[in-house]
């Protein structure tokens, strides 16, 4: 599980890299934004069908990182606000590096916004699949103790581990 989170993790971060940090030609380039909630103003000053698109872009580009950043963690039985604390900072540091990298690009602009975006969408992604999905996880390892078989899955054969092995004491060199 954690490989395959670990291998969509990479995919997801390629694209994400193609998308932002790749050179556009444009006629103009407006100003860096860096004047917080400005962006968002604007977007919503030009209707509403642009506003969507602005801003549910922004939220989306990086919300896949609040379930795949977990998932690669692989851990189970961990306090839902650290979970979240941790998932939701490595958005942001990451959606910073994008826009401090995006300084050197042409055609891409950096906007304060889009970063405040980016980790709201991390963030919403991780409260609304995490916990549900670690507590899921977690019926099915106490089915799997208590010896219920979980109902999708084929019956596994029991295996024993046998006697603990034992160490004969060795006498101390004189």
């Amino acid at each position: 599980m954690r490989a395959a989170g670990g291998v969509l993790l990479a995919a997801h971060l390629l694209v994400v890299a193609w998308i932002t940090l790749r050179p556009l030609d444009v006629p103009w380039v407006s100003a860096a934004n860096l004047e917080p909630l400005a962006g968002i103003k604007a977007d919503l000053a030009r209707g509403p069908e642009q506003a969507a698109r602005q801003i549910g872009g922004a939220l989306l580009l990086l919300a896949p990182l609040g379930a795949l950043l977990p998932l690669v963690g692989g851990r189970i039985d961990v306090s839902p606000l650290a979970s979240l604390a941790r998932t939701v900072a490595a958005g942001a540091l990451l959606s910073l590096g994008i826009e401090l990298l995006q300084t050197g690009v042409p055609g891409q602009v950096v906007d304060i916004d889009s970063l405040f975006l980016n980790t709201v969408g991390v963030a919403l992604v991780h409260v609304a699949v995490v916990p549900a999905v670690r507590a899921r996880l977690r019926r099915r390892r106490g089915a799997r103790r208590r010896g219920v078989r979980p109902r999708a899955h084929r019956p596994r054969e029991e295996v024993t581990q046998g006697s603990t092995p034992t160490i004969p004491r060795v006498g101390i060199a004189p």
